[in-house]
């Protein structure tokens, strides 16, 4: 049996939960699910441009394991934009207590960053 995911620190929590190309509606649309620890990997290695040893410190993982969460979230997001699917996300083994919930929500993540999108389905179109 595989040895349980450890909890990682995740910086923010997006205000959005969903990303769709334009005039599909969303219901009749494959979607993918980025998980927060993953999107979160994307935004220090892609988006603040860190190297992945700092990045990993950062999200309180070691070095080959943010080389896999970052290259599972590349190829997530690389499959949405090329076969036109929507990107959803949410939860991931993210630390709750480093969670930030997005302006606005007046309540935290919830268990494994879940409990902060439950409000937000309805005006989403979810």
């Amino acid at each position: 049996m595989p040895r349980p995911c450890c909890p990682r620190k995740v910086g923010f929590v997006p205000g959005v939960t969903y990303f769709k190309p334009a005039g599909v509606p969303l219901r009749v649309l494959e979607e993918v699910v980025v998980a927060l620890d993953e999107l979160e990997a994307l935004r220090l290695a892609d988006l603040e441009a860190m190297y992945q040893e700092q990045a990993a410190a950062r999200m309180n993982i070691s070095r080959p394991t943010f080389a896999r969460v970052v290259e599972a979230a590349r190829r997530k997001v690389a499959d949405a934009l090329i076969h036109g699917k929507a990107l959803r996300l949410e939860g991931g083994p993210v630390h709750p207590a480093a969670v930030s919930p997005p302006p606005g929500s007046g309540r935290g993540c919830g268990r494994h960053g879940r409990g902060w999108q439950d409000g937000r389905k309805e005006r989403n179109g979810g």
